[in-house]
């Protein structure tokens, strides 16, 4: 039996079965809130709440989970909680039945399929789905910090960043892995670090499809596309993508390095460089391919290494379309068309287009030779004639020629004896047009027409030398 509402609110025409709550009800149309906190001076609507709102200020929480022993100042807020326990979801999606715990957490769920952002900063305009966000953003523009920690007194502007704080200090990490057993600071760590085991990317490229494991990995992706640099260096106009990048050039400007080698008392700016480079004396190479089980001793070698196995060459050049593994290659390989060669020697004033070339070249002034033989003790300028000159060791000849399996320890020996099979001769005589298959041979070839110019003149001078 349906009961009965006699009393009818002017404003909106809800019913009440009771006076009293109509007189309470209208409060919401004039405003008018008679219960105020003595402690804070905020008022409220109705006593209950006045009287919740005191235990903030009292720390008093009567409802306790009998599971967990955790404890709340509102009745509502135990019941929410205990659905952790229950697995209890109440409140469905109408759009993608996914289920929630609490209404207000279904409330903002929605906002992702309507869009809606109804709550709007007033200051940059900015527009947020709930007014948590906006709150706490707002305190961006008034600086405002409550939240402090006790042992450092840096200043938050969300509680739960405290608390994250918090866990530096006590070393606490309370989210692991079931998996590899690896703890974390923070639910968000756990999460992202999870995709590595499942292999989930969900963060997408809509320019070149790519996916990501973390949001921030695809912002900072997208600047290769957009060209954006928004971290500036204060001391020069230089801009960078990365704002790791730029506090690493930062140190370029103060020439502090504070971090030694303690074997070759080498000096870096970042710690993380020093410990790249200690593997150099190790010979530590904690990152291995999975395919060829090949290993690196930096994990950007790895992640360039591995594109050689799936053919990824994401860097193309926009004049000849050659493509690339790595962005610096192409950027090297960009010169040879603007004829750029940024990196000139001191000494000789020679330029160079990699600064690889340059630092090779400097030994022929220096007579540097770093690079020694752990057979015969003999040194090299270059390491990688120092790893041709170990095949005399090794016997390894690892150019094999696809034809008649021939093989050579040289690349370049392969690629002239591919000659004899593809008839390619590319070194042509500039007097009579013969053609060979190596330069060597021209050189001695050209030969033949020098000594035929000196032949003519050497006759002409005994004729002219001769007595009638």
């Amino acid at each position: 039996m349906q009961k009965h509402k006699p009393f009818h609110c002017s404003e909106c025409q809800k019913c009440f079965t009771v006076k009293s709550s109509l007189v309470t009800h209208m409060r919401i149309h004039t405003g008018h809130k008679p219960f105020q906190c003595s402690e804070c001076q905020k008022c409220f609507i109705v006593k209950s709440s006045l009287v919740t709102h005191m235990r903030v200020h009292t720390g008093h929480k009567p409802f306790q989970c009998s599971e967990c022993q955790k404890c709340f100042t509102v009745k509502s807020s135990l019941v929410a909680h205990m659905r952790i326990h229950t697995g209890h979801k109440p409140f469905q999606c109408s759009e993608c039945l996914k289920c929630f715990t609490v209404k207000g957490l279904l409330v903002k769920h929605t906002h992702v399929h309507t869009g809606d952002k109804p709550f709007q900063c007033s200051e940059c305009l900015k527009c947020f789905t709930v007014k948590r966000s906006l709150v706490t953003h707002m305190q961006i523009h008034t600086g405002h910090k409550p939240f402090q920690c006790s042992e450092c007194l840096k200043c938050f502007t969300q509680k739960d960043h405290l608390v994250s704080h918090i866990r530096i200090h006590t070393g606490d990490k309370p989210f692991q892995c079931l998996e590899c057993l690896k703890c974390f600071t923070e639910k968000g760590h756990l999460v992202s670090h999870m995709r590595i085991h499942t292999g989930d990317k969900p963060f997408q490229c809509s320019e070149c499809l790519r996916c990501f494991s973390r949001k921030h990995s695809l912002v900072r992706h997208m600047r290769v596309h957009t060209g954006d640099k928004p971290f500036q260096c204060s001391e020069c106009p230089k801009c960078f993508t990365q704002k790791s990048h730029l506090l690493t050039h930062v140190q370029t400007h103060a020439a502090v390095k504070p971090f030694q080698c303690s074997e070759c008392l080498k000096c870096y700016t970042l710690k993380s460089t020093l410990v790249i480079h200690m593997r150099a004396h190790t010979g530590d190479k904690p990152f291995q391919c999975s395919e060829c089980l090949k290993s690196f001793s930096q994990k950007s070698h790895l992640l360039t290494h591995v594109r050689t196995h799936a053919a990824v060459k994401p860097f193309q050049c926009s004049e000849c379309l050659k493509c690339f593994t790595q962005k610096g290659y192409l950027v090297s390989h960009m010169r040879l068309h603007t004829g750029d060669k940024p990196f000139q020697c001191s000494e000789c004033l020679k330029c160079f287009t990699v600064k690889g070339h340059l630092v090779s070249h400097m030994r022929v002034h220096t007579g540097e030779k770093p690079f020694q033989c752990s057979d015969c003790l003999k040194c090299f300028s270059e390491k990688g004639h120092l790893v041709t000159h170990m095949r005399i060791h090794t016997g390894d000849k690892p150019f094999h020629c696809s034809e008649c399996l021939k093989c050579f320890t040289h690349k370049y020996q392969l690629v002239s004896h591919m000659r004899v099979h593809t008839g390619d001769k590319p070194f042509q005589c500039s007097e009579c047009l013969k053609c060979f298959t190596q330069k060597s041979h021209l050189v001695s070839h050209m030969q033949i027409h020098t000594r035929d110019a000196v032949e003519p003149q050497n006759s002409s001078l005994n004729l002219s030398g001769s007595v009638p």
